[in-house]
């Protein structure tokens, strides 16, 4: 039994050697998920109905089959199902937990699926953490966060702007900051080099104009962009004044990028779609939004 095994392994070391780091999708949504609590609208009709048309909050996984590691990005809410459809997703080939998390901001969405980690739940140990430095006070000084690092739950790992952090000889990842309402912390976006690809990730922010960087740049040195598509267009919340959660809309990204080539726009992947988002849902958008030449994140995606 014991040969068997050696020569299966030997028969599959090739492979491994040569898989190449790749981005899981485990969700797409905007941080209240879809459907979306208290909405008894059309948008979320089909997906209270049938839980095949549910989406979990945004997040991804990046995974490096040689090295059998793999990263978190974003704790949400939907997190304890998202580590079980990884899990799924992968045939069960990788720990349950992953080597780390990234997390960009202190909205729901994005951090507080760590209450999972903590002693009332899975009682994790020393997980990983990897944020900016106002998140890292946000999370050490506040309850009931505070209670996992002491817990020693998790492990907060301060990364700075800019920097450019090496989690192992294929997979760096590099934060910076962008705009957006930070109530409790910085807000980051990602540029994550995973073998020979490049991702950027931008969930967040209020409008690209606002950014001190040039987005068309930053696609430009990218494979793959994952970008903020919360809202599809200004009329998506009657009665609500947009600029109290401002989001560059997915009309104002196409006109923005409509000029460049469609190499360019094939990079742009559209996450983080509010549930009022017609991407969600509504395949005629998405086809007019795909033959555009822009491409729409799907939960589940190896990218």
């Amino acid at each position: 039994m014991v040969r068997i095994v050696l020569i299966l392994l030997i028969l599959q070391l090739p492979a491994l050697l040569n898989a190449q780091p790749f981005i899981q999708i485990l969700g797409v949504a905007q941080d209240g998920g879809y459907p979306h609590i208290g909405c008894k609208k059309k948008c979320c009709t089909q997906a209270w109905s049938d839980p095949a048309n549910k989406k979990y909050v945004v997040s991804f996984a990046v995974v490096d089959p040689e090295t059998r590691q793999w990263w978190l990005f974003e704790a949400t809410p939907d997190i304890k199902n998202q580590l079980q459809y990884f899990n799924e997703l992968t045939g069960g080939s990788y720990k349950y937990l992953p080597d780390g998390i990234f997390i960009t901001h202190a909205h729901i969405g994005h951090y507080t699926g760590l209450m999972q980690l903590g002693r009332e739940a899975l009682g994790a140990k020393n997980v990983p953490v990897y944020v900016l430095p106002k998140m890292k006070s946000f999370l050490e000084n506040n309850g009931p966060w505070q209670q996992l690092v002491r817990l020693q739950n998790i492990k907060i790992e301060p990364i700075q702007p800019n920097s450019i952090t090496g989690l192992n000889s294929n997979t760096r990842v590099q934060a910076f900051t962008v705009p957006h309402r930070d109530e409790y912390s910085e807000t980051s976006g990602f540029t994550i080099i995973a073998g020979k690809k490049k991702y950027l990730f931008v969930p967040d922010i209020d409008k690209w104009s606002k950014w001190d960087k040039n987005i068309i740049k930053e696609v430009s040195k990218v494979d793959i962009a994952l970008l903020d598509a919360t809202f599809y267009s200004a009329d998506e919340l009657p009665g609500r004044r947009m600029e109290e959660v401002p989001h560059p809309f997915v009309a104002e990204t196409m006109e923005l990028f409509s000029k460049e080539s469609e190499s360019t726009k094939a990079k742009i992947h559209f996450i983080h779609m509010n549930h009022t988002n017609p991407l969600l849902r509504d395949e005629e958008q998405r086809k007019k939004v795909m033959q555009a030449g822009y491409n729409i994140a799907v939960q589940g995606m190896k990218l």
